[in-house]
């Protein structure tokens, strides 16, 4: 065959275009192609950013003046659960996020539609159009012998359209309707007695199960699952709150021990200071040593040393609650506890903690909701671990139409031809390896759950066992502490008195000036302590945020549903966020460490002379030792009752009597007369 100029051009004109794109192709390839690493600069990747807040606060900040709120542990809670978007947990002195947040459970609950969704009706449609150009070989009208090349040609249109639905037992039906027009050149082969045709049908099926994939448990197990793991998110979510409870108390009795520490600290280096200065005044005068001296000025430097850390202990404990509280490090406010520790003493029953524990402890909850679900996991392994039997029924209406040789047109109704099938399929590996490893990994997982849950159990008695000793102890340590208190005061008096008569060695007064110290610190640690182990006794049992008043609320909001933005929008849970917790502690409008007697030294006999601290320890013109010393007012500080909120910016204040130094705590009002 011989090529036409024409068809010459043609055909270049395409090589070029080919050329061109393959050239393109390639570029594009090249540049698709990673021959080096990028990386994208750090300030263009950060999207959030929050205000700079004011620089942390630390031992070596020089007379630092800030606000004192009275928070009470109630407000503590309450703002804590405010801001728990992401809970935070106390992890030493600081906190970090669970991994938990109020969106988890909400995510959880998708789930559940999107395995409601396999049961959804479907519909589907197509439409294509079609054209036919195939060369045949024809015999030559002209010679007998010979051959021509001609055409078959054909065009054509193929419609359907089907709607499916899986019912809950695991039959699939379907309902389908398909149109397929033909036309073909005249004379050639295909077109038959009719050209063009019209062949619509309808077609009715529907496949049911009878072996693996039938009935309803197997084929809702996904739905419950979907239930169990939503609940499973709920009960994590809880969890985590109520460990942030339990932080939050933790946390605000460790703000309060140690700001009790920090004062005991501060009367020792009072105490140190002015035995030193004394002592170095009676050396000069000739009455003492240089041992005196040195041995003294070796205890003041220790003592000081000490009163750093106690410092900075506060510092660090204010900080991982303020972390817990979701505020800022440093907002020009000191938090002061406010809320007294309780004194009394707890009795427990024993049967009642474990049973409750039992009932109540979410990570119990959770296993037993892992264990539910591995049960439906194992039904759906026994489902598939058996043969595929499906019975099989079909009824299909078919029409033509078409327009004959001689021009006339002929149909056939749908209804007039008809056809059906039943039958049954069957098909099964030779063995059922897969499937039965499956079921048998499935039962060994269920035996697993069984065996954490009794470990649990047991963990669980441990713990509770573990908290109520712990209570008892801390409650007995707390009132031998107070005992060796009053003694170490009243040693401390007695050994300051024969000193000063000359019948003691100075080496005494600084060994009780330490153990007064040191059972100051003991007394709040050992009562601290007893609060935040009954608070960590409620959180072993998962009762805590009962006993707190605290529930969840689920918020909904309209996103679109299974029908489109055409109707109206249905309301879906959008997050968990915990209720404001209930009152449940006293509010005493002031200092929390109060409750220990923050004072100097009391009166314990008439006949013992009292070593009077004065306010500033360098002033050597007050006398060492009076009968009756005068009692100091206390510090006037703002009421509770109308204190700021905690998330408002702190006021300022211009009276100097409302401010005071961050470690200067000065003497405290009595609150409880032991005497």
């Amino acid at each position: 065959m011989k090529f036409q100029p024409k068809r010459l051009q043609w055909m270049a004109i395409v090589g070029m275009v080919l050329a061109m794109s393959s050239r393109s192709a390639s570029a594009q390839l090249g540049e698709d192609e990673q021959h080096s690493m990028q990386f994208s600069t750090p300030s263009s990747l950060s999207g959030f950013q929050r205000s700079v807040t004011p620089a942390p606060v630390t031992v070596a900040s020089p007379d630092v003046q800030q606000f004192e709120y009275f928070l009470s542990l109630d407000e503590s809670i309450r703002t804590a659960l405010q801001h728990s978007e992401v809970v935070r947990v106390l992890t030493g002195f600081s906190a970090s996020s669970s991994g938990r947040t109020i969106y988890d459970t909400a995510i959880a609950t998708t789930a559940i539609d999107q395995a409601v969704g396999r049961f959804d009706p479907v519909f589907s449609a197509n439409s294509a159009f079609r054209q036919n150009n195939s060369p045949v070989a024809i015999p030559d009208p002209l010679d007998p012998l010979g051959a021509r090349i001609g055409a078959n040609t054909s065009d054509g249109t193929d419609l359907s359209a089907a709607l499916q639905k899986t019912n809950r037992l695991g039959g699939l039906g379907e309902f389908r309707a398909t149109d397929s027009w033909n036309q073909f050149g005249p004379g050639l082969p295909g077109s038959g007695s009719l050209d063009p045709t019209h062949r619509p049908s309808l077609e009715l099926s529907y496949t049911q199960p009878l072996l693996a994939g039938f009935g309803r448990p197997a084929n809702e197990a996904p739905i419950v699952i979907a239930h169990l793991q939503q609940e499973q998110s709920f009960f994590q979510f809880k969890g985590s709150i109520q460990e942030l409870v339990r932080g939050v108390i933790s946390a605000y009795w460790s703000l309060v021990q140690s700001r009790t520490e920090l004062w005991a600290r501060e009367k020792q280096v009072e105490q140190a200071q002015q035995a030193f200065e004394r002592v170095n005044a009676q050396f000069r005068a000739g009455f003492r040593n240089q041992a005196d001296v040195s041995q003294s000025k070796v205890a003041l430097a220790n003592f000081k040393a000490n009163l750093i850390a106690a410092r900075a202990t506060v510092i660090q404990r204010e900080a991982a609650l303020r972390n817990l509280l979701g505020l800022a490090p440093e907002d020009g406010r000191r938090l002061v506890p406010s809320t007294p520790p309780t004194r009394d003493r707890v009795e427990f029953r024993w049967e009642e903690l474990s049973r409750t524990a039992q009932m109540q402890r979410p990570d119990l909850v959770e296993l037993n909701l892992i264990l539910l679900a591995d049960q439906q996991r194992l039904i759906q392994s026994k489902n598939t671990a058996q043969p595929t039997l499906n019975a099989v029924a079909l009824q299909r209406w078919n029409g033509l139409s078409g327009r004959a040789l001689n021009g006339s047109t002929v149909s056939a109704q749908t209804d007039d031809h008809s056809d059906w099938t039943l039958g049954v399929t069957f098909s099964v590996p030779l063995g059922l390896r897969q499937a039965r490893a499956q079921l048998r990994s499935q039962e060994l997982v269920l035996m697993r759950d069984r065996a954490n849950i009794q470990q649990s159990l047991h963990q669980i008695e441990h713990l509770l066992a573990t908290s109520i000793r712990n209570v008892d102890q801390n409650f007995l340590q707390y009132e031998a502490f107070r005992e060796t208190r009053q003694a170490a005061r009243e040693n401390l008096e007695v050994q300051a008195a024969g000193e000063r008569a000359g019948r003691i060695i100075f080496l005494n007064v600084l060994q009780a000036i330490t153990d007064w110290g040191n059972a100051v610190s003991s007394e709040a640690q050992a009562l601290t302590a007893y609060n935040s182990e009954l608070a960590n006794l409620e959180n072993q049992t998962g009762t805590i945020l009962e006993t707190h008043g605290v529930s969840f609320v689920q918020e909904r909001f309209g996103s679109v549903s299974a029908w489109g933005r055409h109707f109206e929008d249905d309301c879906y849970p959008l997050n968990l966020k915990p209720t404001n917790n209930a009152q449940r502690y006293d509010n005493s409008g002031q200092a929390a460490e109060q409750a220990f007697d923050l004072e100097d030294y009391p009166r314990r006999r008439d006949d013992i002379p009292r070593l009077r601290l004065p306010q500033n320890p360098t002033d050597e013109s007050t006398p060492d030792y009076e009968a009756d010393p005068p009692q100091q007012a206390p510090v006037t500080n703002q009421p509770a009752t109308n204190q700021p909120a905690i998330d408002e910016p702190a006021p300022s204040l211009d009276p100097p009597v409302a401010r005071r130094s961050l470690f200067k705590l000065s003497s405290w009002k009595k609150m409880r007369d032991r005497n």
